[in-house]
């Protein structure tokens, strides 16, 4: 009961200063939408919108409720909502729903169902009704232990009660306690709460490094990643972008291209990083006025600009030139060598609309921009630090692949020369080409996802970071979504950590954070089900031997305080940035039956000895407990190990607060002294539960490393592999 109301005091605390800290960051955080508010455009937060209001949608958006276009037009992506990546256009009168996201173009949408009427809110409503949010591997394995020993204990008791009370004739006080101590034995009190407490306290140490978590899961998933999924631009690279130089191609003899182009930008809105970088640099043009526009789009990957019957178009050279790229393919390489992303100017012989925007006919070449796109700072110690780790890097995007591979050799990524245009990789090839390539250039949207779900499909857990729409799909497909706050509001809502600086650099934090907590918790809870394992144990081998049950609920409360709760609190303190291996409930299993065995059967024997060397009650209970005492700091050795000085201290403190309360409080504990028999038996079975303690452990590591080996090679699995995992855990039972 101490452990469990100091459990309690300490999560209370820590849970309302988490609450407090992640309050703020997310007020900090709080999507916002532009509206129109007494003729004035004014932001405010999604939860302030009401019927009617009228909202200013541009790229990148996500739509915050029910509405319908009043005026503009745009192209809109409902993959969240009914699974299909196609764009659709949307002009006046169309209707937009909520959770959809804006790909291209600006419009004034009124709001027509808003909260918990919108339809998005709906879909939301009726999964909470099918289910729960997925837990992580850990959560779900407590989860499932504390669900088997709450079937488990209620029919025990009321065996055990049966057996003391009825069959032994022991009175019926007697007969409680004794099921209360053996109950109590099997309860991880304390467990949940200080896996709830981990998370929690987490999350604030990443808020304060600006880092959001969307859902608890996230930290647990990035510490088991083995697979990061990169974009180029905004990851690796800085997220600006900056105008070069232009050059003329060598058909074009016409008027200055910067002008051409300076007028291409002021007709054309700058919704996207692109033509940012195109606006701020061609700020002058000959005043030539549109007719129309043409948005880019990520299926496209052109924009154009309408003059007469001729439309001017600006994008990807191989998009827009067709059959007509190998013409001018050596030149669009050797700069993509050079680092640049190229752009290509080019006119089309025709009038191009939303409606209709497929090339038919080939272009006459204006000339190329050049874009710069420098690597961030903090790009290369930081793939350095996922290589060292054993993270594969996989970089995907939608620039030209030797543009990108160059990139990210520069940015220190491991075999960067491996690099594929995605448009040659086809349906059913997709696992094959992510075992072999580790850059995909001129990656389209829905591809994303696909090489998302290939290396899950592969056995990886895969981590997807982006900034715009086009990632929003192999975001939700991913293991986990990471998102810079910098991007587009629809992959910053859509993903489950969001870095608020925009700052690749804070990803080892969260990896180590993950890694902290998982590991702590493996920890914590191996020294929880030693205890449980040994009182389940023992509760089968009384029924069966027919004996009451050898420990009182202080005795067991003693065991509990000093080498559970107190050790484990201390060692979930401690920083550990050790690569998890491993599932989370093997793991665990493996450093407590150990324990719990040795522990049963020290115990049974002492229980057995008793009847023969005349024992009483009291000599029993407290050389039991003796002897638990010693094989849980056996336990909380073999799990610190290799040991340093926090841990020794830990292991210290957890002694002599035994020692003291042994000394001191004797009679709040259930101690007694004991017999000069007792002693004898105590030492001989100490003798022994250290060698059968070191033996079943080496055994089970064994078993583990196996295990481990198994699980990570997969269907990939050879017999070298075998031979392999055969002689490291032989290895490790030596």
């Amino acid at each position: 009961m101490p452990v469990i109301i100091l459990n309690t005091v300490i999560g209370i605390i820590q849970e309302i200063s988490a609450k407090h800290t992640l309050s703020k960051l997310s007020v900090m955080n709080a999507t916002e939408v532009t509206v129109l508010r007494d003729s004035k455009k004014v932001k405010i937060p999604i939860e302030k919108l009401v019927v009617d209001d009228v909202v200013i949608l541009k790229t990148g958006d996500q739509i915050p409720a029910d509405a319908q276009v009043v005026k503009g037009n745009i192209r809109v992506n409902e993959a969240l909502l009914t699974g299909e990546s196609d764009e659709i256009s949307k002009d006046l009168g169309s209707k937009l729903m909520s959770g959809s996201f804006v790909v291209s173009g600006e419009a004034y949408a009124q709001l027509v169902k808003v909260g918990k009427d919108s339809y998005i809110s709906k879909l939301t409503m009726k999964a909470k009704s099918m289910g729960g949010v997925e837990q992580s591997e850990m959560v779900r394995s407590i989860n499932g232990i504390i669900k088997w020993v709450g079937i488990i204990i209620i029919p025990l008791g009321i065996a055990l009660f049966s057996l003391s009370f009825f069959k032994n004739h022991a009175s019926f006080a007697h007969s409680i306690v004794s099921m209360e101590a053996a109950v109590l034995g099997m309860i991880p009190e304390g467990l949940y709460l200080l896996t709830t407490v981990a998370l929690a306290l987490s999350a604030v140490r990443l808020a304060r490094k600006q880092v959001m978590l969307h859902d608890m899961k996230s930290v647990e998933t990035l510490a088991r990643v083995n697979v990061l999924c990169v974009d180029k631009t905004g990851t690796i690279t800085e997220p600006k972008m900056a105008v070069a130089k232009t050059i003329n191609s060598r058909a074009f003899n016409g008027q200055n291209l910067d002008l051409l182009i300076g007028d291409f930008a002021k007709n054309m809105p700058a919704d996207n990083v692109t033509m940012k970088a195109i606006h701020a640099y061609f700020k002058t043009g000959s005043g030539q006025k549109a007719d129309s526009v043409l948005p880019f789009t990520s299926v496209n990957k052109f924009s154009g600009v309408i003059f007469g019957q001729t439309t001017m178009l600006i994008g990807a050279p191989e998009m827009i030139l067709r059959k007509q790229f190998d013409q001018y393919k050596d030149e669009f390489e050797e700069y993509a060598e050079e680092g640049y992303r190229v752009l290509i100017v080019a006119n089309y012989p025709g009038v191009l609309t939303e409606d209709n925007s497929k090339l038919s006919k080939d272009v006459s070449v204006l000339g190329y921009i050049l874009l710069s796109n420098p690597i961030r700072k903090e790009a290369k110690p930081t793939f350095e630090y996922f290589g060292k780790q054993g993270i594969n890097i996989k970089v995907i995007s939608g620039d030209n692949p030797v543009t990108v591979s160059r990139v990210a050799g520069q940015a220190g990524i491991v075999g960067a020369d491996k690099y594929i245009d995605a448009q040659e990789i086809h349906d059913g090839k997709y696992e094959e080409a992510v075992k072999k390539y580790n850059v995909f250039g001129r990656v389209k949207p829905e591809q994303k996802k696909k090489f998302v779900t290939a290396l899950q499909n592969l056995g990886n857990t895969v981590a997807m970071t982006g900034d715009g729409v086009n990632d929003i799909l192999a975001m939700k497909k991913a293991d986990c979504s990471v998102a810079m706050a910098s991007g587009n509001s629809a992959a910053v809502q859509a993903s489950q950590v969001v870095l608020l600086d925009s700052n690749f650099a804070r990803m080892p934090d969260v990896v180590n954070e993950g890694r902290r907590v998982v590991n702590n918790i493996q920890r914590s809870a191996s020294l929880y089900l030693v205890k449980n394992i040994f009182s389940f144990l023992m509760a089968i081998f009384s029924l069966i031997m027919v004996v009451n049950y050898p420990l009182q609920p202080a005795q067991i409360s003693l065991i509990s305080a000093f080498t559970i709760g107190l050790p484990s609190f201390l060692l979930a303190l401690e920083s550990n940035h050790n690569r998890i291996r491993g599932k989370f409930l093997l793991n665990v299993l493996t450093r407590s039956i150990p324990g719990g065995v040795t522990d049963m059967l020290a115990v049974s024997i002492l229980v057995v000895a008793s009847y023969y060397v005349q024992l009483n009650t009291h000599d029993v209970g407290t050389t039991a407990t003796l002897l638990l005492i010693a094989v849980g700091m056996m336990v909380m050795y073999h799990i610190s190990a290799p040991l340093n000085k926090f841990r020794l201290g830990v292991m210290s403190l957890s002694l002599v607060c035994i020692i003291a309360s042994i000394i001191f409080l004797p009679r709040l504990f259930a101690m007694t002294m004991i017999s000069g028999k007792a002693i004898f038996i105590l030492i001989i079975l100490f003798c022994a539960a250290t060698t059968v303690f070191r033996w079943l452990s080496k055994i089970l590591d064994g078993i583990c490393e196996v295990l481990v080996i198994f699980d990570q090679k997969g269907k990939d699995m050879t017999f070298s592999d075998l031979k392999e995992a055969y002689i490291r855990g032989k290895d490790m039972v030596r």
